[in-house]
């Protein structure tokens, strides 16, 4: 749940109120005997922590109580009580002494840990004016006696720590009898009311309210206009609620407004723009509201709007230049708003503004330097845009702590003026094309981040540039070009937890005994560089050793398993993969994945079986050993585990026996990749409880059964291998949701299907008829992200007749392999619908009747293969015209006949994607037509008839024609210079268009005389 940040400025004003209230009143008299001995007993009954607590502690019998922390008196009686952020979990009863304080007004438990219903006794305190039980850890129904308070002024019982209700007595119970009331805070307290119920509850009883926090209280819309009645509302805050409704423009008719948050109510329509003109409006927010239209309107000047929040809304207008008349903005805030062009130059009036934040839009061009001008901006986000280029002028920022420019295309090197930037505590620059080398960040003493992954950085780093870093808490230089040592005093840095050096060219040997860890697990990531990492100086009995929380050595020259994994106590992250690790994997490997999530051990040369042991790690969630050469069966505790295992991938080992059928009823795997391995039997029925699965790929094995229908309530399941294996029956079900409509690729080649090719299947497939809005075309890869974690789905595939590893698959990759099977009958016309399909193998069948004239619809075709089938008749023309993205055909060894169409993109295709066609003839057959070509269509019954009467459009294009050949015809008859032109470069165009009609010597004498001839 999401604390709006309003809810926690407003405790601070609170008890801020609270110790003024507490000091109107002098201390006359000492503390009275009765109101001591009250107190003491408090204390004894209350449970709270001595060691934490800085109140109750130091109540001590020997001093006047009126002098005890937290407590204020007015002629000897306890009028006020402070206890809170005591530490209290428990002793608040009916029973207690508290309730014979009958003089207290003011009472606060804030911020405790009660664990228990509210006391139905509170009515007994009969003065109280002020009372907060703000986040005091009470639950259940809030009694009916904190309705008797007549005399309340402030009342706060919002609950964000625990859950508290306030159904029976409902709102309107509780509000009824406080008139005085000008302070109602209920933040999460479970109200469940519509919008006509609670609006008249508060108008009705609560005429003089100002402030009002009713959010996170599950109320619904929409807005009643009772509400308008309370016109001395200053600050109202109904976030998080379900309204479903518009914003009320009676919202602009409050005269004292200064606060509005609607922060994530789902509302809707559009925001009224009177609202923005209210001139005593300083906070605004309407963001994650993405239903909710808004447009900016002309700002008029010497407004009072200090913040404005409108994150993820639907904006309809521009960034608009007025902006700058509101020159008591402190913070914007317009994330996600799509805003395009250029930030207006105007932003530089805003001189109070200390936090802008414009990320996730689609600016461009550069940084201007209007920014600059805002020499009080403390917190700058642009990211997420379409910047090219940082000014200079930021290093007029020097109030700067938190610059992120990340995900632009910022090119160059890091400008030398973000030295001046020395109050920085993060800096991300991740996912530009920066170049150059790495400044020298020694000045920044307060950086915590330094984020400069996914760049063209190179160069060396040095000692220098990092030793004085003493607050760095992560430093991630990933995916750049750097090279060279990588120096021992960053590894040494006293605050480092996050380290990432992943994928650059840093090369040596590197001894991980030198890192000190002061006590804290580090996040280190090494993987993909020239490095040669050791252990030589770890003495693993040492109780100071080093423990990692994250560790990536992949690709590092390893060829045995480092022994300090067992000393490792909260490793969540290890991958050793891409390294040359052989022998068995160690039983004892279990001591170190007791607290591990992700575990690859991929591409090494692990043999022998797949210990038990590895099932003790079981907060495990993502598990690769793929490219090894384990063997013996799968363990069937493996299988058990995947209630939250997400990950397993066996691929490319030497595993033998069934697929245990263990998959527990809340399976959660999202990709099982078995391809290339010795498995047999039947595919588990219990895979079915799999219902999140996306990757399914067993292919090259030795499973047997009938096409897996009964996976039909896998419904995200994208990618479906099963090549290779003896399976065998057709591919049809009768039920019209059977199939799978994420389904991008199926693989089922070389097995022992028969029967006519799917229908049904084929329709049900949604994403690659592109009908579903999750399928658009998006250039991302499929894959699986956790904790920030992401593991691409790898699989294999034939593509364009080459077995491929694709290890990057697009979201918008589509394929359909069902080659070398038995699948006879015609290829139905609703494969044609298939309109994003890239790829499409029907080879190797015995499909018969002619190919359909709708296959000319998959205009993104990349490669088709009908070949090895009985197909005949005509090549349609269709295919000629409409695929033109072709660059894979065979048509080969089938029974077609007739010409070749001829098109741009058939013209490239050699004779063998056409033999084995007897009576096939054209280019770039030797065989040659010798009858017309064939009619796109039957000829209609006019065309039939054309001699019948006059057609005109006819006639007119045959005078065309006529008049046409006179222009050309004449000129070459009647004008010498014009004769010669034509002869020498028309011959030259035919020439490089039709080489193989003007080659040999007698072309070139024929040639030569023509031109002769035509100079006279």
């Amino acid at each position: 749940m999401r604390i709006p940040f309003f809810s926690w400025l407003v405790l601070v004003p609170i008890c801020t109120l609270f110790l003024n209230f507490s000091t109107v009143f002098v201390v006359s008299h000492q503390c009275l005997g009765n109101q001591r001995f009250l107190l003491l007993e408090l204390k004894k009954t209350l449970i709270f922590d001595s060691t934490l607590s800085t109140k109750l502690v130091k109540w001590n019998q020997s001093v006047d109580c009126c002098s005890w922390d937290g407590v204020t008196c007015n002629e000897g009686r306890v009028i006020g009580l402070d206890l809170s952020f005591e530490f209290i979990s428990g002793g608040l009863d009916n029973s207690s002494s508290l309730f014979s304080l009958e003089h207290l007004q003011s009472l606060s438990f804030a911020v405790n840990n009660f664990n228990s219903p509210i006391p139905s006794k509170f009515d007994k305190l009969a003065n109280l004016s002020y009372l907060s039980l703000f986040n005091a850890g009470f639950v259940g129904q809030i009694p009916i006696a904190i309705s008797r308070l007549t005399r309340l002024v402030h009342l706060d019982l919002s609950s964000y720590s625990s859950p508290l209700k306030l159904l029976n007595p409902n709102l309107n119970v509780l509000v009824q009898n406080l008139p005085e009331l000008v302070e109602l805070y209920l933040d999460a307290v479970l109200l469940s009311a519509h919008g006509k119920e609670w609006c008249q509850a508060l108008s009705s009883s609560v005429p003089n309210l100002r402030e009002l926090d009713l959010s996170w209280s599950n109320l619904l819309g929409p807005i009643d206009s009772s509400l308008r009645n309370l016109q001395f509302l200053s600050i109202i805050n109904l976030s998080g609620n379900n309204f479903s409704a518009p914003v009320p423009e009676f919202f602009a008719d409050f005269k004292n407004l200064t606060s509005l948050d609607f922060f994530d109510s789902q509302l809707n329509g559009k925001f009224p723009e009177k609202i923005f003109q209210v001139p005593t409006l300083q906070m605004l927010d309407m963001s994650y509201n993405s239903r909710l239209e808004v447009s900016l309107p002309e700002f008029l000047p010497n407004g009072s709007l200090q913040t404005m929040v409108f994150s993820y809304t639907n904006f309809s207008s521009s960034f608009p230049p007025s902006i700058g008349k509101l020159k008591m903005l402190s913070r914007i805030d317009f994330v996600g708003c799509n805003f395009h062009g250029s930030i207006p130059d105007s932003i530089a009036n805003l001189t109070q503004l200390a936090y802008l934040d414009l990320s996730n839009n689609n600016f461009n061009g550069s940084i201007p330097d209007s920014i600059a001008s805002i020499t009080q901006l403390s917190y700058l986000d642009l990211s997420n845009n379409n910047f090219e280029s940082i000014p200079d002028s930021i290093a007029s920022l020097t109030q700067l702590s938190h610059l992120d420019l990340s995900n632009n295309n910022l090119n160059g090197s890091i400008p030398s003026s973000i030295a001046s930037l020395t109050q920085l505590a993060y800096l991300n620059l991740s996912d530009n094309s920066l170049t150059g080398s790495i400044p020298n960040f020694r000045m920044f003493k307060n950086l915590t981040f330094l984020l400069l992954p996914n760049n063209n950085l190179s160069g060396q780093i040095t000692s220098t540039q990092w030793e004085e870093l003493l607050s760095m808490n992560s430093l991630d230089l990933r995916n750049n070009s750097l090279n060279g040592k990588i120096p021992i005093s960053l590894l040494s840095l006293p605050s480092l937890l996050e380290l990432y050096l992943s994928h650059n060219q840093f090369s040596g040997s590197l001894d991980l005994s030198v890192i000190q860890t002061f006590g804290r697990p580090l996040k280190l990531e090494l993987s993909y560089n020239n490095l040669l990492v050791e252990f030589n100086g770890f003495n693993i009995s040492l109780t100071s050793f080093p423990q990692f929380s994250y560790l990536g050595l992949a690709s590092c020259k390893l060829k045995v398993f480092p022994d300090f994994l067992r000393n490792q106590l909260s490793l969540q992250f290890l991958d050793l993969s891409n390294n040359q690790i052989y022998g068995e994997i160690p039983a004892s490997i279990s001591q170190s994945l007791a607290t591990t999530n992700f575990l690859f051990l991929s591409s090494n040369k692990l043999n022998g079986s797949i210990p038990r042991s590895i099932c003790n790690a079981t907060y495990l969630q993502l598990l690769d050993l793929s490219n090894n050469s384990l063997s013996g069966t799968i363990p069937h505790c493996l299988i058990e585990m995947s209630g939250s295992l997400l990950v397993l991938d066996l691929r490319t080992n030497n595993l033998n026996g069934t697929i245990p059928d263990a998959f527990p009823d809340n399976c959660g795997l999202q990709t099982l990749s078995l391809n290339k391995n010795q498995l047999q039997g039947r595919l588990p029925k219990s895979l079915a409880n799999c219902n999140e699965l996306e990757v399914l790929d067993i292919g090259n094995n030795h499973i047997e059964g009938t096409f897996p229908f009964y996976l039909k309530n896998a419904s995200m399941l994208r990618i479906l291998v099963l090549r290779s294996n003896k399976f065998y029956g057709p591919i049809t079900h009768p039920e019209p949701n059977a199939t799978w409509p994420m389904l991008q690729i199926i693989d089922v080649a070389s097995n022992n299907f028969t029967g006519n090719l799917p229908i049904i299947p084929l329709l049900t497939w949604m994403t690659m008829m592109n009908r579903s809005p999750k399928a658009q075309s998006r250039l991302s890869y499929l894959g699986t992200s956790v904790d920030g974690i992401y593991y691409r789905d790898m699989v294999t595939v034939t593509i364009k007749g080459v077995t491929e590893e694709l290890k990057n698959i697009l979201q918008i990759f589509t394929t359909i392999d069902f080659s070398c099977n038995g699948f006879d009958g015609p290829i139905p016309n609703e494969m044609g619908e298939v309109k994003v399909l890239h790829i499409l193998n029907l080879s190797h069948n015995a499909l018969t009747g002619q190919i359909p004239t709708s296959l000319g619809k998959l205009r993104n075709l990349e490669s088709l293969d009908l070949s090895s089938n009985k197909l005949s008749g005509k090549i349609p023309l269709q295919l000629a015209d409409g695929l033109i993205f072709l660059s894979v055909l065979n048509l080969s060894f089938n029974q077609l006949e007739g010409k070749i169409p001829f098109s741009k993109q058939f013209a490239t295709f050699s004779e063998t994607s056409f033999k084995g066609n007897e009576r096939l003839c054209g280019i770039p057959l030797k065989s040659h037509c010798t009858y017309e070509e064939p009619r796109l269509s039957p000829p209609t019954y006019e065309e039939k008839h054309w001699n019948s009467g006059i057609e005109w459009n006819f006639i007119s294009a045959e005078l065309g024609f006529v008049f046409g050949f006179g222009i050309v015809i004449g000129p070459l008859m009647f004008w010498k210079r014009w004769r010669l032109w034509y002869y020498k470069h028309v011959d030259d165009i035919l020439f490089k268009i039709f080489p193989r009609l003007y080659l040999g010597k007698e072309y070139h004498q024929r040639r030569r005389h023509r031109n002769q001839r035509a100079r006279h």
